[in-house]
């Protein structure tokens, strides 16, 4: 993973929020919790939403806008996970934070 161009880790941390927060708001009835942890050298985004149905990418379309968000997200971090549950799903993504030192 590499940060945006230009730009570092924190960067890239806010585009998976808000990527993720988009998504369950435009395509999976809302968010219903959020979690952000810091770990050793990394930044876990964690996203909760109602829906049941998991994320999946849009083809690559040039001529229409937005599609290419959860591209962004897997292509930003080092893990992505979908937990389905009763109550809906949990996406997580584990981006690298390497100024991030704990301890």
């Amino acid at each position: 993973m590499t940060a945006p161009e230009g730009g570092n880790a924190g960067d890239a941390v806010l585009l998976v929020v808000s990527e993720l927060f988009t998504n369950a708001v435009r395509h999976a009835g809302g968010v219903s919790g959020f979690r952000l942890e810091a770990g050793p050298g990394t930044v876990t985004v964690s996203v909760h939403d109602p829906s049941t149905v998991p994320p999946r990418p849009l083809p690559w379309d040039a001529t229409r806008p937005g599609g290419f968000g959860w591209h962004l997200v897997q292509e930003l971090s080092v893990e992505v996970r979908v937990d389905v549950h009763t109550t809906g799903k949990t996406v997580t993504a584990v981006l690298p934070c390497p100024t991030l030192r704990r301890g």
